[in-house]
C-alpha cells in the first residue's frame, strides 16, 4: 500500500488498520506465523500506528509453529521436480494439522498448558520429519517464535465471531478482505497448484463466523493483466520482452518473497469463471497505468482445447490448451494523469467496456496509481 508518501507492505494486517482507528479483525480463518505478525506490527508501530487498540485476533485461528516451516521445506524438497512452488512459510502443514485435528490455535496461548500443547504439537512434527530425513536446526527460528508467541499476548485475543456478528446486530458495515486470487482456492482452484484455504467470497463466512445472507457487495479484484507466483498452468503467460516489460514497469515481485511474478494478458475465460464462483456484483481494475505506453494489447477471450473453443475453464490446464485472442490498440498515454473516467482516452474506455460486457458485471473502481489519490471511482 502506498499513500502520504509512504509505502506499507501487510501480510496478515487488515489493510483497514489505516481507517482511522476502526477496529480490525484476523478472523479465526487466518493461519498465523507469530514472528512475521511481530514484524509487521513493529514496523507499524514505528510510523505511529498502535495496533493494541485497534486490532483484534480470532482465538480460533490457528498458529504456523517453527517446525511447520520445516515441514514446508522439507515436503516441497521431497517433491523434486514436481515442486508447486510454495513461500515456504509452513502455510500448507499448518492447515494440514487444522484439518487433521493437530493444529494449535492463537487461544492457546492463553492456556496454563501452552508449553504442554507446543511440545506435543512439535514432537509429532519431528517423528514425520525423520522419515523424511530432512536435516534442519529450529534452534534460532524456535527461540525468535517464543519472543514473538509473547508479543502476540499483548493483542485483543477475541471471541471474533460473536464481535463481527455484534457489529452486524448494531448495523456497522464490514468489509472482508481475503488474501489470495481464486485460482488459488484449494476447491476452485488450479489444483494442485493452490493454497490450502478457500480463499473465493464464500470462504469469509467460514473463516469469520458470519452467515451467507449477510452478505452484500462483492468487490472483485483484478489486475489489468494477469500474474502468478509460483508453479501452475498460466495459459496467457508471456515468455518474451512484453511479459518482461509488465513486470518490470508493475514491480511485479513478491512483497514478502521478493521472486518474480510470472505476466501475462488478461484472461476472460479465468476472469468470468472467478465472478460466476465469487458471486462477483462490482469490479475494481487495478495496475491500468502499467500499459500506458503498450501499441497493442491482447485479451484471451476462450481456449482452444483438441482443436474445439471453449468459454470454460478447464478442469486440467493442458499443455494442448491454447488462448483465442482479441487485439486492442494501447492508449498510449499517462492514465494517472486523469482523475475522471469521462476524460480517459476512447482506446482506454474500450478496453474497460469490452471487460464489463464480456462479464456482464460493472467496473467501478479504477487503479491508475498507488496513490489512494489516483483511483478513480465511477
Amino acid at each position: 500500500l502506498e499513500f502520504g508518501g509512504e509505502k506499507y507492505v501487510l501480510r496478515s494486517i487488515p489493510s483497514g488498520i489505516f481507517q482511522g482507528g476502526k477496529p480490525n479483525v484476523i478472523g479465526n480463518g487466518v493461519v498465523l506465523d507469530a514472528i512475521l505478525f511481530r514484524a509487521e506490527a513493529e514496523e507499524l508501530a514505528r510510523s505511529g500506528h498502535d495496533l493494541t487498540r485497534q486490532l483484534f485476533i480470532s482465538k480460533k485461528a490457528h498458529l504456523i509453529l517453527p517446525t511447520h516451516r520445516i515441514l514446508d521445506a522439507a515436503y516441497e524438497a521431497a517433491k523434486g521436480s514436481a515442486k508447486i512452488g510454495t513461500t515456504g512459510k509452513g502455510i500448507g502443514p499448518t492447515y494440514t494439522d487444522k484439518v487433521s485435528r493437530n493444529g494449535m490455535r492463537v487461544g492457546d496461548v492463553l492456556s496454563a498448558d501452552f508449553e504442554k500443547i507446543y511440545a506435543r504439537a512439535k514432537a509429532r512434527h519431528e517423528k514425520i520429519l525423520r522419515g523424511l530425513a530432512y536435516e534442519y536446526d529450529i534452534t534460532e527460528l524456535e527461540q525468535k517464535w517464543f519472543a514473538a508467541v509473547e508479543y502476540l499476548r499483548r493483542f485483543n485475543i477475541i471471541d471474533s465471531e460473536y464481535f463481527v456478528n455484534e457489529c452486524l446486530a448494531a448495523d456497522k458495515s464490514i468489509l472482508a478482505e481475503g488474501a489470495q486470487g481464486t485460482l488459488l482456492d484449494v476447491d476452485f482452484g488450479s489444483y494442485p497448484f493452490v493454497t490450502s484455504s478457500n480463499t473465493v467470497c464464500a470462504g469469509a463466512c467460514i473463516g469469520l463466523g458470519i452467515a451467507p445472507n449477510r452478505i452484500g457487495e462483492v468487490y472483485g479484484i483484478f489486475k489489468a493483466y494477469c500474474t502468478r507466483v509460483g508453479s501452475g498452468p498460466f495459459p496467457t503467460e508471456l515468455f518474451d520482452e512484453t511479459g518482461a516489460r509488465l513486470r518490470d514497469i508493475g514491480h511485479e515481485y513478491g512483497a514478502v518473497t521478493g521472486r518474480e511474478r510470472r505476466c501475462g494478458w488478461l484472461d476472460m475465460v479465468a476472469l468470468r469463471y472467478s465472478i460466476m464462483i465469487n458471486g462477483v456484483t462490482q469490479l475494481i481494475m487495478m495496475k491500468s497505468d502499467v500499459m500506458n505506453d503498450f501499441e497493442t494489447i491482447r485479451v484471451a477471450t476462450e481456449y482452444e482445447v483438441g482443436g474445439k473453443r471453449t468459454s470454460y475453464f478447464p478442469y486440467e490446464v493442458g499443455d494442448d490448451l491454447k488462448p483465442v485472442y482479441r487485439e486492442f490498440p494501447g492508449w498510449k498515454c499517462d492514465l494517472r494523469a486523469f482523475t475522471r473516467y469521462e476524460d480517459f482516452p476512447a482506446e482506454f474506455k474500450a478496453y474497460v467496456e469490452f471487460i464489463e460486457r464480456e462479464t456482464g458485471v460493472p467496473v467501478k473502481i479504477i487503479s491508475v496509481g498507488p496513490d489512494r489519490g489516483e483511483t478513480i471511482v465511477r
